[in-house]
Order: structure tokens, then C-alpha cells, then sequence
């Protein structure tokens, strides 16, 4: 049961709580596994397009720069201070490090628990959809195909040769493999930690630039991919 009747855009999960952000700056959280949701108070009415965890902090990002953060399993929010004023479309953790991708190929990062977030030079100006985190590596994908990664905990980001040109909307890490899925009904994937990639599939349907996928996950040594239509 959901408390809301707005857009949610993200969900992720940490410490034995679900959260869920969307639309009007929504904040769900479950403690249940997931079976009941419960309104938290949230300290921004812009939408909320992705949430993510790590070092006992949940974090969330969405229109005009916003960044907010939980450090009680998301009973209660805080702003947090960041450089970016372009809609952020992705965040991710690791090695103590958080890392937000935005339009316009903005990237921000944060070594303080989401506390405060700095600008990042970014290697493109194309809209970075996703960004994820894998073997001391973040991978991040955005328009055109273009494919970003970072070896020094997003400090420094370099453009890998993509096999596609077609917008990448979703990226993954599983099983030693970054897998990333966009138009087209695009999937590639990197065996070296994002240095180099190839086409795992592309779909042959009529006006398929218009069928993308949107979402990929890694789980039980399974990747699954998702996006218009209920393709799967």
C-alpha cells in the first residue's frame, strides 16, 4: 500500500528500509520488506528522480540541484549543499563516496556522507542518466552513447569507446561485468572495468529508437533489463 498518488521516480534499500522518492518531493519509506509505506517529512516540494545508500546515509537527488539526505533510515531529511543547479538524474556509493550525475554532463561528488557535494569536471556535456559503481570503478551513461568512467573515486572521469550511438539510459555492475541499456533496445557490456565495451544485443523491431530500455539490475548472477511496454 502507497501513500501517495504521485510519480515515484527511484527506490533503493539500506539497513532494513525501503525508500521511495517522486513527484512534489514524495519521500516513502518501508520497514516491513516493503508491504506497507509511510510518508516522510521532506524538506524539498521539487521532484525527486533517484535515491541511493551507503555509509548508514540514504541520499536523494532531483530538479534544480536538489540533494537531500537521511541519517536515521529515512524518518527524517536535510538539504544538502551542492555547486549543481541542472536536474540530477542518477546517484551511487562507493568507496566512501558519493556520486550524482546530472544534465548538461554536470557531475558532483561527496566524501562527507552526502553532507556537501562538489562539481566534478565532466568529460561530456551530453545528459548523464545513470551512474553506478563496480570494482574501484563508476561507470556513468548518458546521451549519444556516451560512456563515462572514474578510477580515483570520481574525481577524474575519462570517456570510454562506446559501441553505440544511441542514448544509454540505465548502467549495472554484476559478476565482474558493467552492463548499460538505452534506445534502440541497446545493451553493451565491459568485461575490463568499463575500459572497453561491445554490443550485447540490439533489438530488430520497427521503430525500436522509440523502445528503449530504461532500467537494469543484477541479482542472484542474473541481469534483467526494463523498459517500455513491459519489455524484459
Amino acid at each position: 500500500t502507497s501513500p501517495t498518488g504521485n510519480r515515484l521516480w527511484g527506490v533503493t534499500f539500506g539497513n532494513n528500509t525501503f525508500v521511495a522518492v517522486g513527484d512534489s518531493g514524495n519521500i516513502l519509506r518501508s520497514t516491513d520488506n516493503g508491504s506497507s509505506f509511510d510518508n516522510a517529512t521532506s524538506p524539498t516540494a521539487n521532484m525527486l528522480l533517484a535515491v541511493g545508500f551507503g555509509n548508514n546515509t540514504f541520499v536523494a537527488v532531483g530538479m534544480s540541484g536538489n540533494i537531500v539526505i537521511s541519517t536515521d533510515n529515512g524518518t527524517t531529511w536535510d538539504n544538502a549543499t551542492s555547486e549543481n543547479t541542472q536536474q540530477f538524474e542518477g546517484i551511487t556509493f562507493g568507496n566512501n563516496t558519493f556520486v550524482a550525475s546530472a544534465q548538461s554532463g554536470r557531475i558532483v561528488r561527496s566524501t562527507d556522507n552526502g553532507s556537501s557535494f562538489e562539481n566534478v569536471t565532466s568529460p561530456t556535456g551530453e545528459r548523464i542518466y545513470e551512474v553506478t559503481f563496480g570494482n574501484n570503478t563508476f561507470v556513468a551513461v548518458a546521451g549519444n552513447g556516451n560512456i563515462l568512467r572514474s578510477t580515483d573515486n570520481g574525481s577524474t572521469w575519462d570517456n570510454a569507446t562506446s559501441p553505440t550511438a544511441y542514448g544509454l539510459k540505465g548502467v549495472t555492475f554484476g559478476h565482474n561485468t558493467f552492463v548499460a541499456v538505452g534506445d534502440n533496445g541497446t545493451i553493451v557490456r565491459s568485461t575490463d572495468n568499463g575500459a572497453t565495451w561491445n554490443i550485447a544485443y540490439r533489438s530488430s523491431r520497427s521503430f525500436s529508437e522509440y523502445d528503449p530500455f530504461y532500467g537494469v539490475t543484477f541479482g542472484n548472477n542474473t541481469f534483467v533489463a526494463s523498459g517500455w511496454y513491459g519489455r524484459g
